[in-house]
Parts: structure tokens; sequence; C-alpha cells
């Protein structure tokens, strides 16, 4: 009874040790809260509550995330991750007017969520991928329901879904092969736009339908074949308006055709010479005026000309046109009632103009620093009594990749969704301190004399620092006792703890960002590498940092080669070869990191090497094979040497594949056990841990490999594993752990198994007894491809598996990292469904746990176990996001810190959040809660009451010296 007490507190407090206190949120962790660079055609302001007067800010992002913001501050109000990514042509969004509601489509899922909450309101899912969403009213004041396009393999399948329920109210197919584009109706009719033709030779199609039963009513083609060349020169389908149109444009962008839906004919207009761009905005309201804009955007600059439709002869006039203005520029269209406005934004202004006339409204100096280099926006406009003044608030997304909210000229508030879409990330010291460490091994490699006069000669031109350092030490002084030294210093200097680091995140749209840990994650840098072109996106194949240079590499799978200062961003190099690159090695020469890019040939990809090619066996693997091979110089040529290969059988798949860290230091070779015993670790840093799938039989193999000679050290089994979850492993110092959802066998004597969630922890020993070194012993030297006499084979590891049955899965682990190794490890997981990242302490999943029966006190004193237990219940003091959302991670880095009790960690995907952790408690650090001010008071207090009293002890002591002489 006493032991499962000992254990239950021992949980406990292990739990304890991984959590984040209150007064700590904020402090020692940051967390950016992102939605997503916003899309044009997903993007506007809306009132969640007919009738209030409030609207929010709604967007349906790039990264797949519904988001509404407060226009007022630009925090989030509540957002929905739908999809890891989206794009226009895939991801929709609409909100009806005079609704609480909006609906969103992508892929096969339509989805209606509340506009305050986010709550769904229902959802449905169809074959096939979604093409378009819109909404309808069939008369004023009716129910409001939604309009479904999907392409299901070839046939264009429309329905219309009750906007209360969901459910189908109707359902048109066409069988024709023709490309689903988009829907549009007007009050009389629905009209499908498809593209009809062939592949670079499309005509546009109009299929006109009854909206009360999906009847066919009419089709008909307008455009010859080769007109439209892909869906992408279709710019516009006007929905939900009194007279809907449809825009495109030829190959050359020396035309652009509007048809008025319901009319069989189309009118063409020139576009401006250069034009590179065309965005077409008109309203969206039935009782709005059927008026449109045309923004033409060309090589230096860009114009826009606004067109009114005559609804009895479905005529196209061009009312006027606003002037070609240099730079960077975006138009957004709100409207009021009948009244239709246009927002322009240039780079120094903002203008707001009627669709009725193109005189000046209303119009703003931009005061934003630098101009604003706008790329879509959009706009509210809202008159004030009596219609001669207005007002207008406009959501920008800029040539940056931020969001920037203005108000009547000022900006009000900044989103950094640019960091959203994130690929990798690295941890960089800050260079000063840096600098002196590399002049101290400087100094260790050279001769006693010569170390010294290097060391008095530095001393001396210190010295330069010293009036500058006494001026500020007062402060310093102050600054210290005021307040505990967290780290959070605002500046970019290194701090006595080693918190203040920078953070290199690249994301996949090629776009590089620094932040610093010492002003809670704030952005202190970006840089625009590598733009990518539509559809595609950045592939990371390795990244590294030169931290005694301040200089971070990275390398892409298209030869993509980039240099950059880790401090202020400044490119030092920056390429794009194209090459393919299969794989990354990292090489680490003389304490240099380097990358060497490897081609699908295995060879180097790069004619100039950024070092030697060392001696270490270099892993390349796909989905078959995993291979360790040496390159070799051989003269002015290098060739390749296979040293092993690990191949997946039929019907196998390699799925994963875990390396351990390049930095994890060895604090004990041996684990201590109760009976004071040594069971000594087998410390291989030449492995790897690879999992391959048999899809056909639900069967995973787990398998740990010297990447050295290529041996099999461990292999496990696992059946009736759901391969269609994800499956992630992690491997340092001498134990590794895997998480897969699978089979659980109960231990209950019954031979039967459940389904769950596991995580899978092997702990590695030299041999399976105490105080045994297995069969190398105390040998000084060790070779996996050259055996010593005795063994004749390489030695394999004693190892000790077992099994936990968790109730979320766990993606994306990691382990904690701590500067020497002696602070116990954590398990770091993403929880996908809590949208929440757990430190899961090293003692939960200890394989060594007593199995069927109490530890003793020994074990317990010696190694803390507690009784196994199967299942795991996750405790929220383990979540170090505390109550944060923190969505889409699809990678983790962590770095120690200069105090061994804590481990530097972030999280990057869609959001960033970084975070300390103390996996065994703050044993070397002060917490928050400690005042040093009421220290410094206490001891100022004693000192002053010494001495106060001091001469007051003396003067008695003296008179009881006289008294005894009287």
């Amino acid at each position: 009874m006493r032991s499962q007490i000992y254990a239950s507190l021992l949980l406990g407090l292990s739990t304890l040790t991984a959590a984040i206190y209150k007064d700590e949120v904020g402090d020692i962790d940051f967390h950016h809260k992102l939605v997503g660079i916003p899309q044009s055609d997903t993007t506007f302001f809306h009132r969640p509550r007919p009738d209030d007067k409030a609207s929010l800010l709604y967007t349906l992002s790039d990264v797949g995330v519904i988001g509404a913001i407060n226009p007022s501050n630009g925090e989030v109000v509540w957002r929905q991750h739908i999809s890891d990514d989206v794009t226009e042509s895939t991801s929709f969004l609409r909100a009806p007017e005079g609704q609480n509601w909006l609906v969103a489509a992508h892929g096969r899922r339509v989805t209606a969520w509340d506009a305050m909450t986010g709550r769904s309101v229902w959802h449905t899912k169809f074959e096939g991928e979604a093409r378009d969403i819109e909404t309808i009213e069939l008369m004023e004041g009716a129910r409001k329901d939604v309009l479904a396009l999907f392409d299901e393999d070839g046939t264009t399948v429309l329905r219309r879904l009750n906007g209360d329920k969901g459910t189908v109210v109707w359902e048109f197919r066409e069988t024709s092969k023709d490309v689903a584009l988009q829907v549009s109706n007007n009050i009389a009719s629905i009209f499908v736009i498809s593209l009809h033709g062939s592949p670079s030779s499309y005509s546009i199609k109009t299929t006109s339908l009854n909206p009360a039963t999906g009847l066919r009513v009419d089709q008909w083609t307008v455009g010859a074949k080769n007109e439209v060349q892909d869906a992408k020169d279709v710019m516009f389908v006007g929905a939900n308006s009194a007279a809907p149109v449809v825009a495109w444009t030829n190959a050359d962008k020396t035309k652009l055709n509007v048809q008025v839906l319901g009319s069989k004919s189309k009118q063409e207009f020139a576009l401006p010479a250069d034009t590179t761009e065309v965005h077409v905005h008109a309203p969206h309201q039935l009782q709005t005026s059927p008026h449109f804009l045309v923004h033409a955007v060309t090589k230096t600059g860009n114009k826009a000309e606004v067109f009114h439709v005559e609804l009895k002869k479905s005529q196209i006039t061009k009312a006027y046109e606003l002037p070609h203005l240099a730079g960077h520029g975006a138009f957004s269209v709100s409207s009021d009632n009948a009244n239709v406005y246009f927002t322009r934004i240039s780079e120094d202004e903002v203008t707001i103009v009627s669709s009725e006339s193109h005189g000046i409204l209303a119009k703003w100096p931009l005061t934003v620093k630098g101009g604003l280099k706008s790329v879509s926006s959009a706009s509210e406009v809202i008159p004030k009594p009596g219609g001669k003044e207005f007002a207008v608030r406009s959501a920008v997304v800029t040539q940056d990749e931020d969001w920037v909210l203005i108000r009547n000229g000022q900006s009000d508030w900044t989103r950094h969704e640019g960091l959203t879409g994130a690929v990798a990330a690295v941890w960089a010291e800050l260079p000063e301190a840096e600098n002196l460490a590399k002049v101290l091994a400087e100094e260790a490699h050279t001769n006693p004399i010569s170390a010294y006069i290097h060391r008095v000669n530095r001393h001396l031109a210190d010295l330069k620092h010293l009036p500058e350092y006494l001026i500020a030490l007062p402060g310093n002084i102050v600054n210290s006792i005021i307040s505990p030294d967290s780290g959070s210093t605002g500046a970019l200097i290194p701090d006595s703890f080693g918190f203040n680091k920078i953070i290199v995140v690249v994301t996949r749209r090629g776009r590089f960002y620094g932040l610093s840990t010492g002003n809670h994650g704030k952005i202190v840098w970006s840089q625009h590498v590598l733009p990518q072109a539509d559809g595609e996106s950045l592939v990371v194949k390795g990244l590294t940092v030169q931290d005694d240079e301040g200089l971070v590499l990275m390398r892409g799978s298209k030869g993509e080669s980039v240099l950059i200062s880790s401090t202020d961003g400044r490119i030092i190099h920056a390429e794009a070869t194209g090459k393919p690159i299969a794989s990354v090695a990292t090489i680490t020469e003389d304490s240099r990191t380097w990358l060497l890019a490897l081609g699908p040939d295995g060879l180097p990809a790069d004619e100039q090497l950024g070092g030697s090619l060392g001696d270490d066996t270099i892993i390349i693997r796909d989905d078959q094979t995993i291979k360790g091979i040496k390159l070799v110089q051989n003269g002015k040529k290098i060739e390749k040497q296979e040293i092993w290969q690990v191949k997946a059988l039929f019907g196998q798949e390699i799925i994963e594949v875990a390396t351990p860290p390049a930095f994890q230091p060895i604090a004990s070779i041996g684990r201590v056990l109760g009976d004071r015993r040594v069971s000594y670790k087998y410390l291989n840093p030449n492995t790897a841990v690879i999992v391959l799938a048999e899809k056909a039989s639900s069967i995973v193999t787990i398998q740990l490999i010297d990447t050295v000679s290529g041996q099999i050290l461990v292999s496990q089994r696992y059946t009736g594993v759901d391969l269609d979850k994800e499956i992630s492993c992690t491997i340092i110092e001498n134990w590794y752990a895997c998480s897969f959802f699978g089979d659980y066998l109960l231990d209950d004597g019954s031979n039967q198994s459940i389904k769950g969630y596991q995580v899978v922890s092997t702990d590695l020993y030299e041999s399976p007894n105490p105080n045994d070194r297995g069969p190398l012993e105390d040998d000084d030297k060790a070779s996996s491809l050259e055996p010593v006499d005795h063994p004749t084979q390489p030695p394999l590891p004693h190892a000790i598996s077992q099994s936990f049955v968790i109730s979320q899965p766990l993606g994306q682990l990691a382990s904690t990292q701590t500067r020497q190794g002696i602070s116990s490890k954590n398990l770091l997981a993403y929880l996908p469904e809590a949208n929440s990242i757990l430190s899961l302490p090293r003692l939960w999943i200890d394989p060594r746990r007593a199995i069927g029966r109490d530890p003793s006190a020994a074990e317990m004193e010696a190694e803390g176990l507690p009784r196994y237990s199967p299942a795991i219940e996750l405790d929220s003091r383990a979540f170090v996001s505390h109550e944060r959302e923190v969505i889409g991670v699809i990678g983790f880095a962590s770095t120690p810190a200069v105090v061994e009790s804590t481990s530097l960690f972030v999280a990057f995907g869609i959001d960033i959040f970084g975070t300390r952790i103390v996996p065994s408690g703050p044993f070397d650090t002060l917490g928050k809660g400690f005042s040093k001010l009421t220290v410094t008071a206490t001891v100022i207090a004693l000192f002053v009451g010494v001495v106060c009293l001091g001469p007051m002890v003396r003067s008695k002591q003296i008179k009881r010296t006289w008294e005894a002489f009287i």
C-alpha cells in the first residue's frame, strides 16, 4: 500500500515538473496565433448577427484555416483548420447576407459554421471534389440555400442544399465530360459555367437551370474554342447579383471578354499595354446596382475601368476609368443598399469612388512607414449621416505577406501571416557569445606563451568598453533587482542563462524569418529569398547553422542554396540551380558544419563543395531502400562506394526514418538499479530507426539499424496497425519511442486485443546482466565493420520494450535537449485532436516499470520506478502549450540553454510556438516568484541595523567593564 502511494506521488511530481504555471504564461513562452495568407475571393467583412452593426473580418486562407478576426484589434475571434493546403480553385467560403452562418467547401466536404462562435452548424460529404459554392434566395425573406458544384470523375454535379439542415433539395448531373468551373445565379435562373472542348482549346459553356427543380432550361457556348487555355484564364464569375457576368482574357492579355449570364453573346474590351494580371470586382447582393470594375496590373503600375450593365438589353458599357498609377495597388468593392463603392489603395493614399461617377468621394494619405505594397484587399465603406462623409477600413495583404488593416489611411494593426506554412526551423546563437567562444577555442590550440600574449592583448582591447560598461552598471543593477532575469531583454544581446536566441524559420513560400526569443518571439527580420510559383512549395532538404559566423545554410529539393545572416537576415548567397536534390548530409569538420547535397544518383550535386568529404557514412533513402554510402575523392572525380542497404520486401514501404540528434551529450554511461548494480547503456551514435509498413496486411516492422554496417540491431513487429494514421518515431541516447494506432494485447490472460493509440518505448543496454559490459567488455576500440576476435559478429544490444495505450494520437515525436545531458529527457509530441503540445516525462514510458507488482523501496529510491499501467492518462499540466490552441504543427526544434535544467523548444507549422521546458525541475535557476527586491531590502536592513546597533553594543560593553572595577 505504501509503495502504491509513493508511485502515485512520484507520478504527480513528475507531472508538475513539466507544468507551466500561470504566472509563466507569456513570460517564458510565446505564440504566433495565425490563420494564413488571406485569399482574395474568400476574404470579406460580414455581420455575424444581422441585427448588429458591428462586422467581423472573415477569411479562408491558403493554409486551409477559416478565421474570424476582430477588425478593431486584429485578434482571432475563432478559427477552424479544415485542410493542410488550399488554393483559390479548390476552396470556397461564402456568407449569405442577413444570415448568422457561413458555408465553406473544400475537397469532398461542405460545412456550415456559426459566424459568431465558429461552431459547426451542419456538414455533409460527397464524392469528387468541390468546384464552387454559392448561396441562393428564391424570394425576399425566404430561406437561403446553398448551391454546391462538384466534379465527380469527369461528371459535373450541382446540388442545392437546405441552408438550415444541409440536406439535398435537388441534384443536377451533366455527363458531357466538360470541366466544371463555377456556379452563379440571378433572380430567375441558376447558371452552371464550364469549359467545353479540349485542353488548351476551350470555350465557355453555360447551362441554365430552374432554381426550384434543378431541371435544365437551356445551354449554350460562347467564344471560339481557343479563347481559353486553362481554367485560370477565367478570372471572375459574378454571383448573386442582379446581372452576374463571366469574364476571361486571351492568352496574351490584350483583351477582356465579358458575357452577361443569361445572354448568348459576349463583348470585348481592350486592356492596357503590358498587362500582366486582371482582376474583376463586383458586388454580390441582389439589391445593388449591376456595376463592376476591371483592375489591370501592368509592368509599371495599375489602372481600373468601371462598367455598367443594362439589364433589359444585357449590354455592357464603359462608364469611366481611373488613372494609371505607378507601383503596387489594390481595389476592393463594398455596397450599401443599391450604392456600390470602390476603394483604391495605392502606395501612398486611399481613395473611395462611387460606381456611378469617377468623382472621388473621400481621400486619405497613407501613413504606413515605408509605404504599402498591396496585393489584394477587402474593404468596408461606411457612409456617415448626411451621405457626404465616409469612413473606410481595408484589410490589405501586402507583398511582404503581412495582413494590415488600414482605417482612413491609418494603420491599426499588422498580422504576420507569412509565418504560416513553416517547413523548417533552426536555433541560432547570438554572435557576441559565440565570438568569445571561438577566440577561446583558438587560444586553446596554440602554445601557452602565444595564448597568454593573445589573451592580454584581448583584455587590453576590451578596456575601451569600460566607460560604457561603468555608465550602464547602475541601471543594470537596479533592473536585476527589480525584475528577475528571465532572458526577455527585448534586444539582440546574449543573457547569462542562454535563453535569448534567434529562431530562423523557413516557409514553403520561400520566405525566411528571424524570431527573437528575448522579445517573446518578435520578428526581427524577414526576407523573401526564394519566391515560389503558384501551386509550388519550397521543400527543405537540409537546414543548419554556423554559430561561429552567425550564418544559416539551407538546401532545397530543386537545387536551392541559401546562405543568410541569422541576426539581420542579410542574404550572403541565394540561387536555385534546378538540379534535383534527393538528400542532404550534414558534415561537421573542425567544429564547422556544412551541408552536402546529393543528387538522385547519390553523388554530390554541386561542383564546389563546402569542405572535405570526411569518412562518415552517408544515409540516402527512398520509399523502398535505405543505403549507406561513402564518398571518396579519386583525383578530380568523386566516386560513390555503397557500404550497405536495407531494402523493403515485396509489399512493404519505408514510411519513417528517425536518427539521433547531432548534439546529445552523455552524462552517464550506466543506469543504477535498485540493488546498486549498474546496467550499462548501449551508446551507439551511429544508429537509426526505420519503419516498414505492409499496407495489405496492416503490419508495421520497426527496426534499429547500425548506420555504419547496416546491421539490424533490433526488430519489432506489430499487427493491426492503421496505416492511414500518422506513425512517428524518435531516438536519443539509448532509447527510442514510436507512436501509432493499432492492436494492443491485453495482459489479463484472455489473449484479446483492443485497438487504440500506442506509444512503444524501447531501452537499449549492452548486456541483459547488470554489471556486465557485454561481449566487448572493456575493449578500448570497436568497429561495426571490423569486429574484434571475440565476438566474431557485431554485438547486439539487449532491448527492453513496453507498450502504453494513450487516449489521443501523438505526432512529431522529439525529445528535450540539455547542455550536459544530466537532466532527464522528456518526450515531446503534438496532439492534433487537442491542438496541444505534450511534454511527457520519460518516467511515464519507461519500459522498466514494474509489471504485475509494486516497485520495491530500493527501486523507488534509486530509479523512481512506478508500477506498470498500460494506460497513460494525459494530465493537462503536462501540456506545455497550456490553454493555447496550436494548430498545424509539422515539426519541432529544440536546443539546450546555458543552464542545465532548461531546454528551449519551438513548434512550427501553421502556428509558431516556443517555450522553455525543465524536465527535472528548475534546480539551477530561481523562479519568477523569487523577489530579489525583498532579499536586497532585507540585507540592507540588516546592514543598517548592524551599523546603528554596533556603537550601542560597544558602549554597553565598555560600561559593564567599568562597573566591574567600581
